[in-house]
């Protein structure tokens, strides 16, 4: 499983309890005795991919060290309505507090891997990749291209940083596409990937002309697509982009592309809805092999 809790995740996971929990929790410590234990269930509510459960015993462990956590599923995993992803025993008080926000990651970050599963599996037929873009939740970014990736998605570029992407404003600036990917060229590292986003063939023979590794098809139609592909002759990857939905991504994939931006896997994935229900200690017994 890939490890995602950073230092900066952390940091994301602390500001979110802050930001719940505040100065206390005033109706858990008015209904709660300090001494009650139990054990709480996570449930998903619908059918999903699951995704942040990696970040429970990270985050539960800043409210309480004494609190324990069990996955009794993987991020990446199918699930049914119903079915238990995880448990975490400790004080009744403070998985509480932790509740509420570590359902909204949960939630949040099984909406992006349910999202990105349905995109790959309607293009599993074809030689072509999923891939999400930078159109994330601002502090969000690690954790939502993580989720991607649990749902089998593939990851474009993490930031500015990491590789480069000629837009239309810098071909303007620059005066033509090949200008800009000389200069580019001129000032990267030489192991960074140069993409050109085009919005017409002509870009794309001038773009292949220039030396792109990778030419993306801005909200070309799906004719458009199919002759880019003949035009780059395998000389560059080819990338769509643009507006692709699960009506079109089947005849997108099938026009020979190799990679499918979808910008809807981070920035309007509808959430999984799960829950947590806990059980008090003694109540009865939890689900078997708990250790704590």
């Amino acid at each position: 499983m890939d490890i995602v809790v950073t230092a900066a995740v952390e940091q994301l996971i602390k500001t979110a309890l802050e930001e719940d929990i505040g100065p206390g929790d005033i109706t858990t410590m008015s209904t709660i005795a300090p001494e009650a234990t139990a054990t709480g269930f996570f449930r998903a509510k619908r059918d999903g991919v699951v995704a942040g459960l990696i970040l429970l015993e990270k985050l539960f462990a800043f409210v309480d060290p004494s609190v324990r956590v069990r996955c009794l599923a993987r991020d990446g995993d199918a699930v049914t309505k119903g079915q238990v992803v995880a448990e975490a025993r400790g004080p009744t008080r403070s998985l509480l507090l932790g509740e509420r926000t570590a359902l909204n990651f949960i939630q949040r970050l099984s909406g992006t891997a349910t999202a990105a599963r349905r995109y790959v599996d309607a293009v599993k037929d074809f030689p072509c990749k999923i891939i999400d873009t930078r159109k994330t939740t601002p502090g969000f970014r690690t954790l939502e291209k993580y989720a991607v990736r649990m749902g089998g998605g593939t990851n474009h570029r993490f930031g500015l940083y990491d590789a480069a992407l000629i837009k239309d404003n810098h071909i303007a600036a620059a005066g033509s596409i090949a200008a800009a990917v000389r200069n580019v060229r001129g000032q990267s590292p030489f192991m960074a990937k140069v993409e050109v986003e085009c919005t017409n063939l002509d870009q794309v023979k001038e773009a292949v002309a220039a030396g792109a590794d990778v030419v993306m098809l801005d909200n070309m139609n799906i004719e458009q697509m199919a002759e880019a592909v003949r035009v780059v002759a395998r000389r560059a990857a080819v990338e769509a982009s643009g507006g692709i939905n699960m009506d079109t991504v089947r005849d997108v994939a099938r026009t020979g592309v190799d990679f499918i931006s979808v910008g809807a896997l981070t920035h309007s994935a509808p959430a999984v809805d799960f829950n947590m229900k806990i059980q008090p200690a003694g109540a009865n017994k939890t689900v078997k092999g708990f250790k704590g």
